[in-house]
């Protein structure tokens, strides 16, 4: 380890990937040009030969633990982080990768201190099999927490783990990895530090999100989804940033579109689908959901019926 640079730990929390994405993931952990890393590899009590796959690598800055039971996703991720020693932590799943430029870029732009709550990149999506799908450029070009978040709730920038070196201590100081479904975790850690730390945002994209059927939010119920977005708007909101107004009411109408049809208009039982989509309401108010001349007969009918079973609930804002 060279003493002269921050400390950087790379997270890598898996189960049962020995046989596919796993080892693209420890090669771009493990080819790094950043001088000073450390790898926490922590294996969700797999019952493939990942212990083996590690092994085979054979670089000393790899640290292997082995969970003795499955702990679940998230404790697991926040495995890694307790075991980590570096100034800065990237959680990198074992299916995602970042360029191996990832750290140096983000070390050198942030000249190298240890002051920010986080740095993020632009990620790119791509396929199971490497497949290019698109670009996604972390297009904030400030570093004030308001401008930020108003970039999130107009597609101008997505929070992603991948693209995200934290600040190690005060993630752990404020619990790791969590949020109330333990879905939008980075989004609740992200939104936390904001408010008590500088951010850094670059705009190059240094990292990729694999996207496949395999992933967990696949299977995610379109309400915990919902519910988890919700609380992540009232939390920017209730830290009274300048643009607050503005944020919440663009992020209420961007997630009640996602979570109509990117969650619930997923599910393919048809009954279960206009149930979710009317749970939808729950969390975001009719008067958020979509209401043009082209929208079906069904959505109107499911429109309706949320605004009478919810109409006494209220958001922070209308």
């Amino acid at each position: 380890m060279d003493n002269d640079f921050p400390l950087v730990t790379i997270g890598i929390p898996t189960y049962n990937r020995a046989h596919s994405m796993l080892t693209h993931a420890i090669s771009s952990a493990c080819n790094q040009d950043y001088p000073n890393i450390e790898i926490i590899i922590s294996d969700n009590c797999s019952n493939d030969n990942t212990n083996d796959v590690v092994n085979n690598f054979n670089d000393e800055r790899i640290v292997y633990i082995r969970q003795k039971e499955n702990i679940g996703a998230n404790n697991n991720f926040n495995e890694c982080l307790r075991s980590a020693k570096g100034d800065y932590f990237l959680l990198l799943h074992d299916d995602d990768l970042i360029d191996a430029d990832f750290i140096s870029t983000c070390m050198q732009t942030a000249k190298y201190s240890k002051d920010f709550g986080f740095i993020r990149t632009g990620t790119r999506i791509i396929g199971k099999n490497d497949e290019h799908i698109q670009n996604e450029p972390n297009l904030v070009y400030s570093n004030n927490p308001d401008e930020m978040f108003l970039a999130w709730v107009s597609w101008r920038t997505s929070f992603y783990l991948c693209g995200t070196l934290f600040n190690t201590q005060a993630l752990k100081e404020m619990g790791g990895f969590k949020s109330k479904n333990n879905l939008f975790e980075d989004g609740f850690a992200i939104i936390k530090l904001s408010a008590e730390y500088p951010i850094l945002n670059i705009v190059d994209i240094k990292s990729s999100f694999r996207h496949h059927d395999q992933q967990r939010t696949h299977y995610a119920d379109a309400l915990n989804w919902s519910e988890d977005f919700r609380i992540a708007l009232d939390m920017i909101y209730l830290q009274d940033t300048i643009r607050r107004k503005e944020i919440y009411h663009k992020g209420m109408k961007l997630f009640t579109k996602v979570a109509i049809e990117q969650f619930a208009r997923k599910i393919k039982n048809p009954i279960k689908r206009m149930v979710a989509v009317i749970w939808v309401g729950k969390y975001f108010p009719y008067y958020y959901w979509p209401n043009s001349p082209d929208i079906s007969f069904k959505s109107r009918a499911a429109r309706t019926i949320a605004k009478l079973i919810f109409h006494d609930k209220k958001c922070l804002l209308k």
